[in-house]
């Protein structure tokens, strides 16, 4: 994802403050220009970076700060808000509920990814227990009803449209009211697109509207406009009533982050940001989670919730355990990769991870990544019970790796990299020992609740000493306000200069 490269720019700012014997204007000055370069070349407004510069200055002032202050973790802290409150319109949008009836239309331009992004969004909902369908209302577009067909069938969608009716408007009629009687409670409009902002394009999707009365209208919008995005997004709001807005393509463009705060700024709230062609490649797009993903502090509230979509119910206390154990055997690793196929786009998961940048993971490797996986599952297919469960290197010898190789058909080589991979992940296991993690459901109650006595017992001993214990805990919840602490709990592996 192209974003991870303004995370890793905005990280290695931190990360040079960070290492700074000591914070003083000079530090804090070269760190935000880094920053606002970095923002600057994402296509982010200037006037907003500008902004953004002038009040981390007057919130951090460093001759104000009394010694005891620790100025790294204020500073961070005052970055975090700025860039949630450049990303964040202060406007929720309208949420379906399963089991009553919502019509969802989809509104762009042509060629913003509209129609793909209408079964990115059904398939979304379906997994979470919606019943979802799909309308073609795009008589204009060749190969449009084709698309949708081909999309929702692989997707097991159920979809309505016509070859032969040039009506949208007639087509939207009934597909809503077939779909309606079939008791779907998410029903998708997708409508015609064009190459520019026409006024027949904009005609078109007021009579769509005014005849679906839809309880949502999404505006598709391609992340590469940039700073473009504003105008875009203000044009199609005076049309028809846009609720919210999904932004595509943000996988191949450096532009995505001037898009993104662009439609901030028209009040207009992101739902969704597609980060790719396949179906799971579609991030809902929550603020201060994303902002903390983008610094490499992690979403541990979000990896939380994807593992307890993919691990089966009775696994899940054993796995949080041996998570808290430290303890990582090769049968462990067997399972996570598994689950982590089950996952969808590796990326996304390691971003979530406090710590891991999404540069660590490029765009391009993923499908190579995920290739390489299903080569070592294949290959731990041809090890027995002892070693899949033995936390012990030592015990594959050369006779061991060579039988391994042969029973896999792959080359020794092949096996040596997995134990190293195997290895490396065993470290960065052993790291995550001691941390106390929430069962599901006791995310969102810890959030409400939240005190240094909570927080304590969440944090792995030698971090918590690490922040001064209680007291240095107290005063940063005082500093940060409790709220902000939850933004997802991966913060803590930044913040608290957790080990990278």
């Amino acid at each position: 994802m192209v974003l991870a490269q303004l995370g890793g720019s905005i990280s290695r700012a931190l990360q040079q403050m960070s290492n700074a014997t000591i914070i003083d204007e000079k530090v804090l000055s070269e760190c935000l220009n880094e920053i606002s370069r970095a923002l600057l070349q994402a296509d982010v407004q200037f006037k907003m970076v500008r902004d953004m510069q002038s009040n981390i200055k007057r919130i951090v002032n460093l001759d104000d700060l009394a010694a005891g202050h620790n100025k790294r973790r204020i500073i961070q802290q005052a970055i975090f808000n700025e860039l949630c409150k450049m990303l964040d319109p202060g406007k929720p949008s309208f949420t379906p509920k399963k089991g009553k009836t919502s019509v969802i239309m989809f509104v762009g331009l042509q060629g913003s990814g509209k129609t793909t992004t209408c079964t990115k969004y059904a398939y979304y909902h379906q997994k979470k227990g919606w019943k979802p369908a799909l309308v073609c209302a795009d008589t204009f577009r060749a190969g449009a009803f084709d698309q949708l067909k081909q999309n929702a069938t692989k997707a097991k969608i159920p979809f309505y449209g016509s070859y032969t009716e040039s009506d949208p408007v007639k087509i939207a009629v009934e597909g809503v009211d077939r779909f309606k009687q079939e008791n779907c409670d998410l029903i998708i409009v997708d409508t015609s697109g064009r190459h520019k902002q026409e006024a027949a394009l904009f005609e078109e999707m007021r009579q769509v509207s005014e005849a679906t009365k839809p309880d949502l209208v999404i505006f598709v919008m391609d992340s590469s406009i940039g700073q473009a995005a504003f105008d875009q997004a203000q044009a199609f709001k005076q049309s028809v009533a846009v609720g919210a807005v999904i932004v595509t393509k943000m996988d191949g463009h450096a532009k995505g982050g001037g898009a993104l705060s662009a439609v901030a700024a028209t009040k207009s709230p992101v739902i969704f940001i597609g980060t790719g062609e396949h179906m799971d490649e579609f991030e809902v797009f929550d603020v201060k989670p994303f902002v903390s993903r983008l610094l490499g502090m992690g979403d541990w509230s979000g990896f939380m919730d994807k593992i307890h979509e993919v691990v089966p119910t009775d696994q899940q206390p054993e796995l949080l355990q041996k998570l808290s154990e430290g303890s990582f055997t090769l049968r462990l690793m067997y399972e996570q990769f598994q689950n982590i196929l089950k996952m969808g786009p590796i990326g996304q998961v390691f971003s979530m991870l406090p710590g891991f940048s999404a540069e660590l993971m490029p765009k391009g490797h993923e499908k190579e990544s995920q290739a390489k996986i299903k080569r070592y599952i294949h290959m731990m297919d041809s090890m027995t019970n002892a070693e899949l469960d033995s936390t012990n290197p030592k015990l594959m010898n050369e006779s061991r790796i060579m039988r391994i190789a042969r029973g896999s058909g792959r080359p020794v080589r092949d096996v040596m990299d997995m134990f190293e991979e195997y290895k490396r992940l065993a470290k960065i296991w052993s790291k995550m020992k001691g941390l106390k993690i929430p069962k599901k459901g006791e995310m969102s109650a810890l959030s409400r609740n939240m005190n240094a006595q909570h927080m304590s017992k969440v944090l792995p001993p030698h971090m918590l000493k690490q922040i001064g214990g209680m007291g240095g805990l107290q005063s940063l919840m005082k500093q940060m306000g409790s709220k902000d602490m939850m933004g997802g709990m991966g913060g803590l592996g930044g913040m608290f200069g957790g080990d990278r």
